[in-house]
């Protein structure tokens, strides 16, 4: 079964007026649990339901918990999903609304995955919201629709958090013979752990996070992606969250569609026309939504960053 759906590529006049480039905007925030994680994470229960798993567990700040509730339900496989204490009420509403159990446990991410790692040992299939390679097979059809459409980008732009979507973006960019294409992995300052970790040219990570986009909030990327920055053309930028933010603003403004922070961080990159787009013909901006924000919470950000 196929959980996720083929979303929109479209043309964005506006994202790249400044731009000599063509912005090609991949609307993830348009899966039906709002975020890109319904590929991976769709795929991957999809996988463990046809391997006898009887129950998911997941642990997540929003975005792939949600995916885990929503693709429990169309797999009619019952879902726990272990938050920390900084998620949102709205996001914890919308699993609930999926027909999923909710914990809230810990401070950190982490400390919501080491307690739904426990409950995974009591016969449940533990979904990790980025470190699986079901997971990146999952988010690579993203790049196969891509192809499908025509459109072959000089450079890819996408969030990273955990580096799931970047893990499977590289796996869909080989399988379609397109590996030299350059990707500019974006971060929030307090959530940037890739960045931490490239600098350093050494797998560690942040020891708390500050930053507002919370949906990027691994304190260390999966040793998979911080391998991926090693071989193959991945360039790691940062951005604030003031500009995260305005980002969202700007694009609810142009495109009509509400994403988050983690989100906004992606598109400000382009909106900044980062070096790396220069002289570029096709720049393709994974939008992979999420649900952590509401028009008045970027609105009160905003004004108080």
């Amino acid at each position: 079964m196929t959980i996720h759906i083929q979303t929109p590529l479209i043309e964005s006049l506006s994202v790249g007026r400044e731009l000599s480039a063509k912005v090609w905007l991949k609307m993830e925030a348009l899966q039906p649990c709002g975020s890109f994680k319904a590929r991976g994470v769709g795929f991957a229960c999809s996988k463990y339901a046809t391997e006898g798993a009887t129950a998911f567990i997941s642990s997540s700040g929003g975005n792939a918990g949600l995916a885990v509730a929503y693709s429990g339900r169309c797999l009619k496989i019952p879902v726990t999903v272990v938050v920390p204490l900084t998620t949102k009420q709205k996001a914890i509403d919308l699993m609930e609304q999926e027909g999923a159990t909710v914990i809230v446990h810990g401070e950190l991410w982490l400390e919501a995955h080491q307690h739904a790692m426990s409950l995974a040992k009591q016969g449940a299939v533990y979904i990790h919201p980025f470190d699986d390679p079901y997971l990146w097979e999952g988010h690579a059809s993203l790049i196969d629709e891509v192809k499908a459409a025509g459109v072959k980008p000089d450079v890819i732009v996408l969030s990273v958090g955990g580096g799931g979507l970047l893990s499977g973006v590289v796996l869909g960019l080989a399988r379609n013979d397109w590996q030299e294409i350059p990707i500019l992995a974006v971060e929030t300052q307090g959530a940037d752990s890739l960045s931490v970790a490239v600098a350093q040219n050494k797998h560690i990570g942040l020891t708390a996070i500050s930053s507002i986009a919370t949906s990027l909030g691994a304190t260390k990327v999966a040793e998979h992606a911080f391998e991926l920055v090693q071989q193959q053309p991945i360039c790691s930028k940062v951005v604030t969250d003031k500009q995260a933010v305005d980002a969202c603003l700007n694009f609810l403004d142009q495109h009509r569609v509400l994403v988050e922070p983690a989100c906004g961080a992606s598109l400000a990159a382009v909106y900044q026309h980062s070096e790396i787009l220069t002289n570029k013909q096709n720049v393709l901006v994974i939008v992979c939504g999420g649900v952590g924000a509401t028009v008045e919470q970027l609105n009160l950000w905003s004004s108080t960053l």
